[in-house]
Protein backbone atom coordinates (compact mmCIF):
# COMPACT_ATOMS: atom_id res chain seq x y z
CA UNK A 1 0.00 0.00 0.00
CA UNK A 2 1.38 3.73 -1.17
CA UNK A 3 2.36 5.87 1.88
CA UNK A 4 -0.15 8.26 3.33
CA UNK A 5 -0.18 11.53 1.32
CA UNK A 6 0.82 14.68 2.84
CA UNK A 7 -1.73 16.65 4.09
CA UNK A 8 -2.58 20.16 1.93
CA UNK A 9 -1.82 23.45 3.22
CA UNK A 10 -3.59 24.74 5.50
CA UNK A 11 -6.12 27.75 4.87
CA UNK A 12 -4.79 30.18 8.24
CA UNK A 13 -8.27 32.12 7.41
CA UNK A 14 -10.59 29.60 7.49
CA UNK A 15 -9.09 27.70 10.22
CA UNK A 16 -9.17 31.40 12.41
CA UNK A 17 -12.98 31.57 11.04
CA UNK A 18 -13.95 27.93 12.23
CA UNK A 19 -12.35 27.66 15.06
CA UNK A 20 -14.02 31.67 16.08
CA UNK A 21 -17.31 30.19 15.21
CA UNK A 22 -16.81 26.01 17.26
CA UNK A 23 -15.68 27.73 20.43
CA UNK A 24 -18.20 30.76 20.16
CA UNK A 25 -20.79 29.01 19.38
CA UNK A 26 -20.25 25.40 21.48
CA UNK A 27 -18.64 26.68 23.89
CA UNK A 28 -18.84 30.07 25.26
CA UNK A 29 -22.14 30.98 24.01
CA UNK A 30 -23.93 28.08 25.70
CA UNK A 31 -22.00 28.83 29.07
CA UNK A 32 -22.54 32.65 29.22
CA UNK A 33 -26.31 31.81 28.32
CA UNK A 34 -26.41 28.98 31.40
CA UNK A 35 -24.75 31.26 33.93
CA UNK A 36 -27.26 34.28 32.80
CA UNK A 37 -30.08 32.89 32.76
CA UNK A 38 -29.81 30.73 36.05
CA UNK A 39 -28.19 33.42 37.75
CA UNK A 40 -29.46 37.16 36.64
CA UNK A 41 -33.07 35.61 35.55
CA UNK A 42 -34.06 32.73 37.56
CA UNK A 43 -34.35 30.56 35.05
CA UNK A 44 -34.29 26.28 35.94
CA UNK A 45 -31.12 24.49 35.17
CA UNK A 46 -33.47 22.34 32.88
CA UNK A 47 -35.24 25.68 31.10
CA UNK A 48 -31.54 27.38 30.96
CA UNK A 49 -29.56 23.92 29.15
CA UNK A 50 -32.54 23.97 26.49
CA UNK A 51 -32.16 27.40 25.19
CA UNK A 52 -28.28 26.79 25.32
CA UNK A 53 -28.32 23.95 23.28
CA UNK A 54 -30.00 26.43 20.40
CA UNK A 55 -25.81 27.82 19.81
CA UNK A 56 -24.41 24.24 18.77
CA UNK A 57 -27.93 23.57 16.28
CA UNK A 58 -27.10 27.31 15.17
CA UNK A 59 -23.18 26.65 14.64
CA UNK A 60 -24.56 23.35 12.73
CA UNK A 61 -26.84 25.63 10.44
CA UNK A 62 -24.03 27.37 9.40
CA UNK A 63 -21.21 24.88 8.58
CA UNK A 64 -23.98 23.35 6.22
CA UNK A 65 -24.33 26.35 4.63
CA UNK A 66 -21.32 27.18 4.47
CA UNK A 67 -19.18 24.30 4.02
CA UNK A 68 -22.22 22.04 2.84
CA UNK A 69 -21.32 19.24 5.69
CA UNK A 70 -22.50 18.54 9.10
CA UNK A 71 -20.17 19.53 12.13
CA UNK A 72 -20.01 16.23 14.34
CA UNK A 73 -18.60 18.46 16.62
CA UNK A 74 -21.42 20.94 16.78
CA UNK A 75 -23.37 17.44 17.05
CA UNK A 76 -21.29 15.79 20.01
CA UNK A 77 -21.94 18.79 21.86
CA UNK A 78 -25.48 19.09 21.14
CA UNK A 79 -26.08 15.64 22.02
CA UNK A 80 -23.89 16.26 25.39
CA UNK A 81 -26.71 19.32 26.46
CA UNK A 82 -29.25 17.12 25.69
CA UNK A 83 -28.22 14.27 27.89
CA UNK A 84 -27.47 16.83 30.90
CA UNK A 85 -30.57 18.62 30.08
CA UNK A 86 -32.72 14.96 30.73
CA UNK A 87 -30.06 13.79 33.70
CA UNK A 88 -30.94 17.25 35.30
CA UNK A 89 -34.37 15.98 35.40
CA UNK A 90 -34.13 13.00 37.37
CA UNK A 91 -34.05 12.09 40.98
CA UNK A 92 -33.84 14.27 43.42
CA UNK A 93 -32.07 18.11 43.23
CA UNK A 94 -30.16 18.03 46.71
CA UNK A 95 -26.26 20.04 46.00
CA UNK A 96 -24.91 15.68 46.43
CA UNK A 97 -27.54 14.49 43.77
CA UNK A 98 -26.54 17.69 41.21
CA UNK A 99 -22.61 16.68 41.92
CA UNK A 100 -23.69 12.50 40.98
CA UNK A 101 -25.71 13.54 37.80
CA UNK A 102 -22.50 16.26 36.90
CA UNK A 103 -20.69 12.92 36.84
CA UNK A 104 -23.51 10.79 35.35
CA UNK A 105 -22.66 13.09 31.71
CA UNK A 106 -19.16 12.59 31.96
CA UNK A 107 -19.36 8.65 32.45
CA UNK A 108 -22.12 8.68 29.29
CA UNK A 109 -19.68 9.87 26.98
CA UNK A 110 -17.12 8.02 28.04
CA UNK A 111 -19.66 5.42 27.28
CA UNK A 112 -20.47 7.21 24.00
CA UNK A 113 -17.08 6.22 22.95
CA UNK A 114 -16.96 2.95 23.36
CA UNK A 115 -20.14 2.65 22.27
CA UNK A 116 -18.51 4.07 18.40
CA UNK A 117 -15.65 1.07 19.00
CA UNK A 118 -18.97 -0.83 16.88
CA UNK A 119 -18.98 1.76 14.40
CA UNK A 120 -17.76 1.77 11.44
CA UNK A 121 -15.85 4.80 12.57
CA UNK A 122 -14.71 5.36 16.14
CA UNK A 123 -15.75 9.09 17.49
CA UNK A 124 -12.07 9.84 17.96
CA UNK A 125 -11.91 9.80 14.44
CA UNK A 126 -14.56 12.99 13.92
CA UNK A 127 -13.00 14.68 16.36
CA UNK A 128 -9.37 14.57 15.05
CA UNK A 129 -10.64 15.11 11.82
CA UNK A 130 -11.77 18.70 13.90
CA UNK A 131 -8.72 19.21 14.85
CA UNK A 132 -6.01 18.28 12.76
CA UNK A 133 -8.18 20.38 9.01
CA UNK A 134 -9.20 23.52 8.65
CA UNK A 135 -12.33 22.58 7.48
CA UNK A 136 -11.67 22.99 3.83
CA UNK A 137 -12.82 20.44 1.69
CA UNK A 138 -8.95 19.48 0.55
CA UNK A 139 -8.06 18.95 3.83
CA UNK A 140 -11.26 17.05 4.99
CA UNK A 141 -10.69 14.66 1.84
CA UNK A 142 -7.42 13.78 2.62
CA UNK A 143 -8.28 13.50 6.69
CA UNK A 144 -10.91 10.40 5.11
CA UNK A 145 -8.43 9.20 3.08
CA UNK A 146 -6.61 7.99 5.64
CA UNK A 147 -8.61 5.76 6.88
CA UNK A 148 -7.69 3.11 4.30
CA UNK A 149 -4.24 2.72 6.50
CA UNK A 150 -4.24 -0.01 9.08
CA UNK A 151 -2.38 2.20 10.98
CA UNK A 152 -4.14 5.69 11.37
CA UNK A 153 -7.43 2.70 12.02
CA UNK A 154 -5.56 1.11 14.67
CA UNK A 155 -4.50 4.78 16.19
CA UNK A 156 -8.37 6.20 16.03
CA UNK A 157 -9.22 3.43 17.86
CA UNK A 158 -7.21 3.02 20.31
CA UNK A 159 -7.25 6.67 21.12
CA UNK A 160 -11.19 6.20 21.50
CA UNK A 161 -10.75 3.14 23.78
CA UNK A 162 -8.55 5.44 26.50
CA UNK A 163 -10.56 8.52 25.81
CA UNK A 164 -13.73 5.87 27.02
CA UNK A 165 -11.97 4.45 29.75
CA UNK A 166 -10.80 7.59 30.88
CA UNK A 167 -14.10 9.05 31.28
CA UNK A 168 -15.64 6.13 32.65
CA UNK A 169 -13.50 5.99 35.47
CA UNK A 170 -13.67 9.26 36.20
CA UNK A 171 -16.99 9.46 36.29
CA UNK A 172 -17.31 6.17 38.96
CA UNK A 173 -14.32 8.24 40.96
CA UNK A 174 -16.50 11.01 41.51
CA UNK A 175 -19.75 9.35 42.10
CA UNK A 176 -17.99 7.43 44.95
CA UNK A 177 -16.40 10.64 45.85
CA UNK A 178 -19.13 12.96 46.08
CA UNK A 179 -20.68 10.31 48.93
CA UNK A 180 -17.47 10.14 51.09
CA UNK A 181 -16.33 14.00 50.95
CA UNK A 182 -18.15 17.16 52.11
CA UNK A 183 -20.41 18.42 49.52
CA UNK A 184 -18.53 21.66 49.63
CA UNK A 185 -15.23 20.25 49.09
CA UNK A 186 -16.94 18.14 45.43
CA UNK A 187 -17.87 21.27 44.15
CA UNK A 188 -14.16 22.17 43.80
CA UNK A 189 -12.59 18.93 43.47
CA UNK A 190 -14.90 18.20 40.73
CA UNK A 191 -14.61 20.81 38.06
CA UNK A 192 -10.99 20.20 38.40
CA UNK A 193 -10.99 16.44 37.91
CA UNK A 194 -13.18 17.07 34.91
CA UNK A 195 -10.73 19.68 33.33
CA UNK A 196 -7.53 17.62 34.88
CA UNK A 197 -8.75 14.26 32.95
CA UNK A 198 -9.57 16.79 29.77
CA UNK A 199 -5.97 18.08 29.92
CA UNK A 200 -4.10 14.74 30.72
CA UNK A 201 -5.87 13.18 27.61
CA UNK A 202 -5.11 16.16 25.36
CA UNK A 203 -1.27 16.21 26.22
CA UNK A 204 -1.67 12.28 25.89
CA UNK A 205 -3.43 12.12 22.16
CA UNK A 206 -0.93 14.51 20.56
CA UNK A 207 1.97 12.53 21.78
CA UNK A 208 0.54 9.24 21.21
CA UNK A 209 -0.60 10.74 17.49
CA UNK A 210 2.87 12.10 16.93
CA UNK A 211 4.23 8.94 17.89
CA UNK A 212 2.30 6.62 15.98
CA UNK A 213 3.12 8.63 12.84
CA UNK A 214 6.35 8.88 13.40
CA UNK A 215 6.47 4.53 13.62
CA UNK A 216 4.35 4.58 9.92
CA UNK A 217 6.95 7.06 8.40
CA UNK A 218 9.63 4.33 9.43
CA UNK A 219 8.17 1.69 8.45
CA UNK A 220 7.19 3.40 4.95
CA UNK A 221 11.10 4.48 4.70
CA UNK A 222 12.16 0.80 6.00
CA UNK A 223 9.80 -0.69 3.33
CA UNK A 224 10.72 1.92 -0.18
CA UNK A 225 14.36 1.34 1.35
CA UNK A 226 14.12 -2.73 0.59
CA UNK A 227 11.92 -2.12 -2.74
CA UNK A 228 15.07 0.06 -3.57
CA UNK A 229 17.33 -2.71 -2.65
CA UNK A 230 15.34 -5.08 -4.19
CA UNK A 231 15.43 -3.35 -7.39
CA UNK A 232 18.52 -2.90 -7.71
CA UNK A 233 19.77 -6.67 -7.29
CA UNK A 234 17.39 -7.24 -10.24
Amino acid sequence: MSAPARPPARSGAASAIGWVLTIGLNVVAPILTYNTLTEDHGWSEFSALLLSSAWPVLDTAVMVAWRRKVDEFALVTLVFLVITAVVSLVGAHTARALLVKDSCVTGLFGLLCLATLLAPRPLMFYFGRKFATDGTPASTAWWNGMWEFEGFRSTMRTMTLVWGVAYVTEALVRIGLAYVLPTKTMVTLSPVMIYGVLGVLGVWTAWFGKRRAAEGARRQAEADAAAAAAAAAA
